[in-house]
């Protein structure tokens, strides 16, 4: 009997083990003379103990947002930065160089090695507890967050729920709430302004820990950025402003006229024309995940499979109540090779977009779940974003009731038509997002400043958000950095998602042509796991990694084609 088969076959059994316990499979890799005859063992053992550390650490952090009252669940979480991940952090920099010292390369293991090589050139012992720290300050944001409620017609609402309001609320109504809501986070301006102060020292100092003159450089490579640099995502800026948009003034003018208005506010710009009944597309969570398993299913059995699974084994939350995390997501279990979908629903068409989108993500664990060896299965994030967005895209034509979906033929097409007016929409908004970040950690000391930072994003918004009348909302445009998580919780990680929404486009351009080859290259593409480089990899799902603003043009103008026609068809 090998050493590591006594390792906790689940996470429940290794809730309550200390570092003292893992220590000993450590050694044991440590201990090891490693050889070509050996490799195998090596890498197995090592993946058998990082999967239990990862996936107790994954559901350590999904019960803190899951309840962000929950003291106990906490208090385990930053317990484990404290005590665990400072320790595993050192044994996995030690591991790394064992095996880039032996100069041999496990099979199909030449894309992680980059990444490993990368680990080793940054890891710092000295950035342990700061990012101990920075998990505490950002459980902090959720909390914050996690408790801003306003009342509304006498009921107490999170901010997740007002947004039917901005909807199909009456204009009124709708200046009503956003006042509202918009009084309600300004309250937190100054706790923010606080946290923001503090994480970004500690993040410039880690860099400088590393050796590197900024946070965003060290960023860069600690995110695994290597097939691209700052400069391409300054032309995909660039690109967005010549190209994006100009489409999105379009979508407001048309907007404008729809609503009937002389001038479009901001609580003006998601509203849906009063003449035509709202989309109501499920009421509870259950729902959600009934309609979403039949949709899938239409789209490619094996994916419905993989969905019904995560319904069996309890491995979606998708109702939005107080005190939960905002946002959502999806983490997935390394011991039990499965995903988790957390989500904030509230009966709104953006909800069944973020399943489709949360699923993407799933099915890619699934389909990469196969692989051997630690850092296998882990693509980078620029095309796990590509597997969720165009899983938006590709499910898109079974949202009508007739296939199983929520819709009928004509709300079908309002939904899809929204989403790709969406899409337009959060290109600029990534744009000022990723710009924001660019010049907050390049900036030296001003962006220590909250007064700086305010002045940035005003700027920026004004260069990208065009075509809406801002006038007596200058704070609430300069405190948009506040309102973007990211920012706080998962630094400069937001280009990822401009990238991987026009690596999607392409995916869903060539379904356009032929739908089973293009969900045949999506799934080969997600399939390769972390083996492929990121051009590799969006070439297996049948597109280009591109920042140019000739790609763009030519998704913007079959997105707003497209538009057109399904708003003849809504008509």
């Amino acid at each position: 009997m090998s050493l590591f088969d006594t390792l906790p076959k689940t996470a429940a059994e290794a809730h309550d083990w200390v570092w003292a316990q893992y220590a000993p499979f450590g050694e044991d890799l440590l201990a090891r003379d490693l050889s070509g005859e050996n490799l195998d063992a090596f890498m197995r053992d090592w993946t058998a103990l990082s999967d239990v550390l990862s996936e107790v650490q994954s559901r350590a952090a999904v019960a803190t947002t899951l309840d962000t009252t929950d003291k106990e669940a906490e208090e385990y979480y930053l317990n484990f930065y404290k005590t665990i991940y400072p320790n595993l952090a050192k044994l996995t920099d030690k591991l790394n160089r064992i095996l880039i010292d032996s100069g041999l390369v496990p099979q199909n293991y030449d894309v992680p090695l980059r990444y490993v090589r990368t680990e080793v050139e940054l890891f710092r012992e000295e950035n342990l507890p700061l990012i101990t720290e920075l998990q505490e300050l950002t459980t902090q944001y959720d909390k914050i967050i996690g408790a801003q409620t306003v009342t509304w017609h006498g009921e107490e609402k999170t901010l997740a729920q007002m947004r039917p309001v901005f909807l199909n609320g009456s204009r009124e109504e709708r200046e009503q709430a956003f006042t509202l809501v918009k009084d309600r986070r300004l309250q937190d301006r100054q706790a923010l302004n606080e946290l923001w102060v503090k994480m970004f020292r500690i993040r410039q100092q880690m860099a400088k820990n590393a050796g590197f003159n900024n946070f965003l450089d060290y960023t860069w490579k600690n995110y695994g950025r290597l097939d691209y640099t700052p400069a391409d995502v300054q032309q995909f800026h660039q690109a967005i402003g010549q190209v994006v948009v100009p489409a999105v003034e379009r979508l407001n003018e048309k907007l404008k006229h729809k609503l009937d208005l002389d001038t479009l506010k901001q609580w003006d710009t998601e509203a849906k024309d009063s003449s035509v009944p709202h989309l109501k597309p499920f009421t509870k969570g259950d729902e959600l995940a009934d309609v979403s398993a039949r949709i899938f299913q239409q789209v490619d059995p094996d994916l419905g499979g993989y969905f019904q699974t995560m319904r069996d084994e309890d491995l979606l939350n998708l109702d939005n109540y107080k005190g939960k995390a905002p946002g959502g997501y999806c983490t997935g279990y390394s011991m039990v090779k499965r995903p988790f979908i957390f989500m904030n629903s509230v009966g709104l068409h953006d909800d069944v977009q973020t399943m489709l989108h949360e699923a993407g993500h799933a099915f890619h664990v699934f389909e990469a779940a196969d692989w051997p060896y630690v850092g296998q299965n882990h693509a980078p994030i620029e095309f796990c974003e590509v597997a969720s967005m165009s899983m938006e895209l590709i499910a898109a034509p079974y949202l009508k009731k007739a296939d199983g979906g929520f819709y009928s033929e004509s709300e079908a097409a309002r939904a899809r038509m929204e989403h790709l007016e969406g899409m337009l929409v959060f290109w600029p908004y990534m744009a000022v997002v990723d710009a924001f970040q660019q010049w907050a950690y390049t900036s030296g000391e001003a962006a220590l400043d909250p007064a700086n930072c305010d002045a940035k994003w005003t700027e920026l918004w004004h260069r990208f958000k065009k075509g809406v009348d801002y006038i007596g909302q200058e704070d609430w445009v300069a405190t948009g950095w506040q309102r973007k998580l990211h920012i706080f919780t998962v630094p400069l990680y937001y280009i990822e998602y401009g990238i991987a929404q026009l690596g999607a486009a392409q995916v869903w351009a060539n379904s356009l042509t032929d739908q089973a080859e293009a969900l045949a290259a999506y799934r080969r593409g997600l399939s390769l796991g972390n083996t492929g480089t990121l051009p590799q990899l969006f070439e297996a799902a049948g597109a280009k990694l591109s920042f140019d603003a000739e790609t763009l043009s030519r998704m913007v103008d079959l997105i707003e084609k497209t538009i057109d026609e399904l708003d003849a068809t809504v008509a």
